[in-house]
């Protein structure tokens, strides 16, 4: 291929992108590149320059391109450089993030990343209109544009915490897609930020957006959904939990229980045992010797009276642990 037409492909520098400019902070003697080609992408872990000739996906400070099969490396948040040009940046991020050239919607999606990092206040500022295309992006067959996008959800998620929730649902959907397929990279990935968002969106708000997701049709779908709500339970801490009633999450975790893929069935147990330690908690008198359980205010007890018989004895047989061991301080 001729040098021109290499030449025509490189990224522009009106969008603030320089290939000979560093790929962010710290020094990055390993990375992981995944090769984009029509086959589908293959996971590579390998040693390279930060300077070689493959597009660095995660720095808009630096951005190459070959044709042919196309190298993507991605950069993890911490390691991402602030932007050359702020302003040319952002007054052009829409516009880039709804193109139909590939690189340019990475590269601005890597730019949805940086803002959210260096420049937080700037970018809520059209952050409703930057979601759906962030949703737009997830839904790409192109895996790089895919793992840009998913990556740049869990920098959302971090930056912005609960003030997204308003535009939380397609981001939720595309999410759990995501984690649930087959592509490891995109799925590891997905999983990343489902894990983001259990970690800085606040419970409370959380919960309820999950809810319809466990009785999803999807067996895969179900399972992170259960996965993500196990996860932020605890979160909830002593108070939370009895105001969004334990009596309803019981019977979340005893419908879990019976899942077909056993992801449900661990994440239901975990829930289960989450459940009962907080229960037996809050009703062992701190000033008894012995922790015997009134009959009346036991876990067993509990669980019949919430749950149907089937229900009740499924979950009491996975949180058979002795009582010593659930009197444990809940934080």
């Amino acid at each position: 291929m001729s040098g021109k037409t290499l030449g025509d492909l490189n990224v522009h520098p009106a969008t603030g992108f320089d290939k000979n400019t560093a790929l962010g902070k710290g020094s990055l003697t390993k990375s992981y590149i995944e090769n984009i080609n029509d086959n589908g992408p293959e996971l590579q872990k390998k040693s390279s320059s930060p300077f070689s000739a493959p597009i660095n996906i995660g720095d808009a400070g630096s951005n190459g391109l070959e044709t042919g099969n196309t190298e993507v490396e991605y950069i993890e948040s911490e390691n991402l450089a602030d932007l050359p040009d702020v302003d040319a940046s952002f007054n052009t991020l829409l516009a880039r993030l709804d193109s139909k050239d590939w690189v340019s919607v990475c590269e601005a999606l890597n730019n949805v990343r940086q803002l959210s990092i260096y420049y937080k206040e700037r970018l809520l500022e059209i952050i409703r209109a930057v979601i759906p295309l962030i949703v737009k992006s997830l839904r790409s067959p192109r895996s790089a544009v895919c793992k840009t996008a998913i990556m740049a959800s869990a920098d959302i998620f971090k930056a912005y915490n609960d003030m997204v929730i308003d535009s939380f649902d397609p981001l939720l959907v595309q999410l759990l897609l995501k984690s649930s397929q087959d592509k490891r990279f995109v799925c590891e990935a997905a999983e990343a930020a489902l894990i983001a968002m259990t970690t800085w969106i606040s419970p409370m708000l959380l919960l309820p957006k999950l809810l319809p997701h466990l009785t999803n049709r999807n067996p895969r779908i179900r399972a992170k959904a259960s996965m993500c709500f196990s996860r932020s339970v605890p979160r909830l801490g002593m108070e939370g939990i009895r105001a969004y009633g334990i009596d309803k999450l019981i019977q979340i975790a005893a419908s879990q229980l019976s899942d077909q893929l056993p992801e449900s069935r661990e994440a239901a147990r975990a829930l289960a045992m989450q459940l009962q330690t907080i229960y037996v908690n809050s009703h062992v008198s701190p000033n008894e010797d012995s922790l015997e359980l009134v009959d009346a205010d036991s876990w067993e007890a509990f669980c019949h009276a919430k749950l149907t018989p089937l229900s009740a004895q499924a979950i009491l047989r996975v949180t058979s642990t002795p009582k010593e061991a659930l009197v444990l301080s809940f934080c």
